[in-house]
C-alpha cells in the first residue's frame, strides 16, 4: 500500500496542489518519487498486489506514472483526512480480498538508497506479521534532535533483529529531542509499517472505535463503494495513525534498519541528498558560475538556464515557471507559512 495523497507544501514552489512532489523528480534520477517506491516494492510483491491510496485530483497522475498497476488498485480518497483514514480504508478494502492478507505501508516520497536492506528488513517484517499479531515499524537511527519526525523507545534485548517498542512520541518539541537523542535507546519512526490485515483492524477497533464502527458501513470493492467512502470521510477525525493507534496500542515491535533513509520532507533534506559540487554548492544546471559563494542549493525547472551566484551563503532557491523563492536554507521549515501568508495576502493562490 503506497500513501501518496500529500500535498507537499514544503517543497513549494516546486510541489504545487496540482503537482506535488511524490510525482516529479526531484532528485532529478529520470524516476519519480512514487515510481521509485513502486519500483522498490515491486522486487518482493507482485503488480497485482500493490495498492495506491492518493487523492481523487491525483488518480490520472498516478495511472500515468504507474501504468501497471490496475485502475481499481488505484484509489481516491474526497479528502484529506491524515493517515488512520487512509490506512483503515486500504485495510477494509484489501480485507474483502483477501482476509489474511499481510501488508507493507509505504510514504511514496521518500528516499532510500540501501535498497537491498530493505528488502531484506520487509521481508523479516512479513514473516513476524504473518505469525504473530505484531504492528511493526522500521526504526532509523537518529543523527539529529528532529522535530519532524515520530521518535520510537525501543526494550534492548541483545543480538535481536527487532524488539518490543516501550514508547512512541510523534513529533516532540526541540528540547525533548535532544534528550532523545542522548539517550541512545531512541529511533525514528520511518513511517514505514507492517502488518496482517487482522491485527491493524483489531488496533483499530481497540483505539479508534467511532472510526473502526463507520467504515463499517461500505461494501468493499463494489460499485457503491465510492459513494459510500464519500459519505463516510467529512465524518471521521482527522488523527494520524501513529497518534490514534502506535501511542497506545501494547503489540509494537520495531525493527532498526541502517536503509540509507530520508523523508526527503524540506529542500534542506534535499540539498543533503544531492550530488554537490565546489564549494558545496548543488545546481542543476551545467552553465552556472559561483563567487564567494557556498552551501547553496539551486534548483531550476528550465536546466538550460544560465546562473551566476555572487556572495551567497546556505540559501536555497528554486526557480520554477509561475514563482520564484529564495531562503535560507535554515527556514526552510518556514515555507509552509510563506505559502500560507500568499494565500491569506491574496497575492498567490493561482501559483500554489
Amino acid at each position: 500500500m503506497i500513501m501518496a495523497g500529500g500535498v507537499g507544501s514544503r517543497f513549494w514552489p516546486m510541489s504545487t496542489q496540482k503537482y506535488p512532489k511524490q510525482f516529479q523528480d526531484i532528485l532529478g534520477t529520470g524516476r519519480t518519487m512514487i515510481q521509485q517506491t513502486y519500483d522498490r516494492i515491486r522486487k518482493i510483491v507482485p503488480a497485482e498486489n500493490i495498492y495506491v491510496i492518493t487523492n481523487k485530483e491525483y488518480i490520472s497522475l498516478t495511472e500515468e506514472q504507474l501504468p501497471e498497476i490496475a485502475l481499481e488498485n488505484i484509489v481516491g480518497e474526497p479528502m484529506m483526512k491524515n493517515t488512520a483514514a487512509c490506512n483503515i480504508y486500504m485495510a477494509k478494502k484489501i480485507a474483502d480480498k483477501n482476509e489474511n492478507a499481510n501488508i507493507i505501508v509505504l510514504p511514496a516520497d521518500h528516499l532510500i538508497l540501501k535498497e537491498n536492506i530493505f528488502l531484506k528488513k520487509a521481508e523479516l517484517a512479513f514473516n513476524l506479521a504473518e505469525k504473530n499479531d505484531y504492528l511493526i515499524t522500521l526504526g532509523i537511527k537518529p543523527t539529529r534532535p528532529d522535530t519532524g519526525y515520530g521518535y520510537i523507545q525501543f526494550v534492548e534485548k541483545k543480538k535481536a533483529e527487532f524488539f518490543k517498542v516501550k514508547t512512541f512520541t510523534e513529533k516532540p518539541d526541540l528540547e525533548i529531542a535532544k534528550t532523545f537523542l542522548e539517550s541512545g535507546d531512541f529511533l525514528w519512526n520511518a513511517g514505514i509499517f507492517v502488518w496482517n490485515v487482522k491485527s491493524i483492524l483489531d488496533a483499530f477497533n481497540s483505539y479508534l472505535p467511532e472510526m473502526a464502527q463507520s467504515f463499517e458501513s461500505c461494501e468493499y470493492n463494489s460499485k457503491g463503494e465510492e459513494q459510500c467512502i464519500d459519505l463516510i470521510y467529512p465524518k471521521v477525525n482527522k488523527i494520524s495513525i501513529d497518534n490514534g493507534i502506535l501511542e497506545k496500542a501494547q503489540n509494537v515491535y520495531v525493527i532498526p534498519a541502517d536503509l540509507g533513509w530520508s523523508d526527503l520532507g524540506t529542500w534542506t533534506s534535499i540539498y543533503e541528498n544531492a550530488e554537490k559540487g565546489e564549494n558545496e554548492n548543488s545546481v542543476n544546471t551545467k552553465h552556472f558560475v559561483t563567487y564567494n559563494s557556498k552551501g547553496n542549493l539551486i534548483k531550476l525547472k528550465n536546466e538550460n538556464k544560465a546562473v551566476v551566484i555572487d556572495g551567497l551563503e546556505n540559501f536555497i532557491v528554486v526557480d520554477t515557471d509561475k514563482a520564484l523563492l529564495i531562503c535560507p536554507r535554515e527556514n526552510d521549515q518556514l515555507i509552509k507559512d510563506y505559502v500560507q501568508d500568499l494565500k491569506t495576502l491574496k497575492k498567490g493562490e493561482k501559483f500554489m
